[in-house]
């Protein structure tokens, strides 16, 4: 009977102490066999009686049993992602197919891109060209359509962001890669076109976390790069391969500098006779007119940045 009463004592006794100044949390103790300690540092096992008792209660915790009288607790983030509309405002039949025409202009504009890849691997180079153009004028017109229209949403940012990211970062390098071929070495083409790829990547990823500009862009738009590509392959632009090459390099850098370039839009209210000069140039040389209007854009955005910094 004594023995049993010390059993059950031993088993019930809760220890309270104190361990380099500290106070000790409560925990229960069962009765060891006195060569447990022995077993313990024989297999290492002394480190488990040392676990924290917040350890101990997640364990319990986790083979605890559900009452099935309560549900399953949902997740905040499960609870809420299926409830983000890709259309915000009002969803109405007729917002709805003005949504799937901004978005049909975006998937116009990737399926372009891809069938200028596929072109431009038959060796039919001018004519993926002529596809990386209609890219363009297709990217351009979602994003018009899309605030003309009122359906402008982050789903519809995010699906032209990646479009573009195929049309211009993808089906563009790859169409000046085979208009290359045979003028330039393997290695130099590759290199060119690797970058154009990068940066027009990192170009695409910087725009969608930086604060919006109205007035200028920061860097080359991809957009504007893979036209001056496309119209460059389309025209056959009578230049050595390896000034070419370095031409496409310094594009590609231009996507992610810092310097600011203007919009469309702003160029579009330069007067009128700034825009007699290129279309009597285009009547004339067409190839020369377009390299210096290339050239001059190039050159427009370290100007503008240096006028910035000296009136800051």
């Amino acid at each position: 009977m004594r023995r049993s009463s010390t059993f059950a004592r031993q088993v019930l006794l809760v220890r309270v102490g104190r361990r380099d100044g500290d106070l000790r949390t409560t925990d229960l103790t069962l009765p060891e066999h006195r060569y447990a300690d022995r077993q313990r540092r024989r297999y290492g096992l002394e480190r488990l009686s040392r676990q924290p008792i917040d350890a101990t209660r997640a364990e319990i915790e986790a083979v605890m049993p559900v009452s099935p009288a309560l549900p399953p607790m949902a997740y905040a983030d499960e609870a809420t992602a299926g409830s983000i509309p890709l259309l915000p405002g009002e969803r109405t039949m007729a917002r709805r197919m003005k949504f799937g025409v901004v978005n049909a202009c975006t998937l116009a504009s990737l399926m372009l891109g891809m069938l200028a890849i596929f072109l431009a691997m038959q060796g039919e180079v001018r004519i993926a060209a002529l596809c990386l153009i209609a890219c363009v004028a297709f990217d351009g017109l979602d994003g018009a359509l899309a605030r003309k229209l009122g359906v402008a949403s982050p789903f519809g940012a995010q699906m032209d962001s990646l479009a573009d990211m195929c049309s211009f970062g993808l089906a563009a390098p790859v169409v000046v890669y085979a208009s290359l071929a045979g003028s330039v070495s393997t290695a130099a083409a590759a290199v060119a076109c690797f970058l154009v790829a990068a940066c027009a990547a990192i170009r695409l990823a910087r725009f969608n976390v930086s604060p919006k500009d109205g007035r200028f862009f920061c860097g080359v738009p991809t957009t504007m790069a893979a036209a001056v590509l496309a119209v460059t392959v389309a025209i056959g632009l009578p230049v050595p391969g390896l000034v070419l090459v370095a031409g496409v390099a310094l594009l590609a850098f231009a996507m992610v500098s810092s310097f600011p370039y203007a919009k469309l839009a702003r160029l579009v209210k330069l007067p009128p006779w700034l825009w007699l000069a290129p279309v009597l140039g285009a009547l004339v040389d067409i190839r020369l007119t377009f390299a210096l209007i290339v050239v001059g854009y190039l050159v427009s955005g370290p100007v503008l940045w240096l006028r910035q910094r000296r009136t800051a």
